[in-house]
């Protein structure tokens, strides 16, 4: 199932309203459709939906995930230290629009804040959709690095000399965490290569 209709079928439990679903699809893949998204745009977000398929059957509210998914990118500024917190809110919003629970919005929310640092959560739920969101770093290195440098185009208003410091810092926080991947799913399947595919490009910074 394509993107957009995995969002309208998502929709259509909360609301009959097919324009005002027209609008929302639209409004997240024009976002994530921006000039200069490189890596974090629509690709990414059929990447996750295919990584967490696997494990759909352990994800306690699949529906708040997916939205989660949807929606945690929507805002993406690379030169903003607050794409997460803006995400969120344009969520909370959007998914309001929707007369969804407001317990379920704030999970949501909640989820949609998890990524930006990235650290182990007491609810399943949020880990899957981290290491889902990370899962690229365990892929093989051809595909790694061909994320690098997207990532790179991403932030291509910094020199060298700004951006690599600042990338080397991110990478040397995933090598600090107790682990990269939160759920024994994702660590077992990604977690080895993942350092591997880190350590090879702080050799190249």
């Amino acid at each position: 199932m394509n993107l957009k209709n995995q969002f309208e079928n998502l929709c259509f439990s909360f609301t009959e309203d097919a324009q005002l679903i027209s609008r929302l699809w639209k409004e997240i893949e024009t976002q994530y459709s921006e000039r200069g998204r490189h890596y974090h745009n629509l690709l990414h977000l059929d990447n996750m939906f295919m990584e967490l398929e696997a494990v759909k059957m352990n994800i306690s509210d699949f529906m708040a995930v997916s939205f989660s998914v949807f929606y945690h990118d929507v805002i993406y500024d690379a030169t903003s230290k607050s794409n997460e917190e803006k995400s969120a809110a344009k969520a909370e919003k959007r998914l309001a629009e929707l007369h969804i629970n407001q317990d379920i919005i704030s999970i949501i929310s909640e989820q949609i804040l998890a990524t930006k640092s990235h650290q182990r959560s007491d609810q399943e739920d949020t880990n899957y959709l981290l290491d889902a969101d990370l899962s690229v770093l365990g892929k093989d290195f051809e595909t790694y690095l061909k994320y690098t440098q997207n990532i790179r185009k991403e932030y291509s208003i910094y020199p060298d000399f700004l951006y690599k410091p600042g990338r080397k810092k991110v990478l040397k926080h995933f090598l600090e965490l107790e682990s990269i991947f939160k759920t024994e799913y994702f660590k077992e399947k990604y977690e080895a290569r993942a350092k591997e595919n880190i350590a090879k490009e702080l050799q190249l910074l």
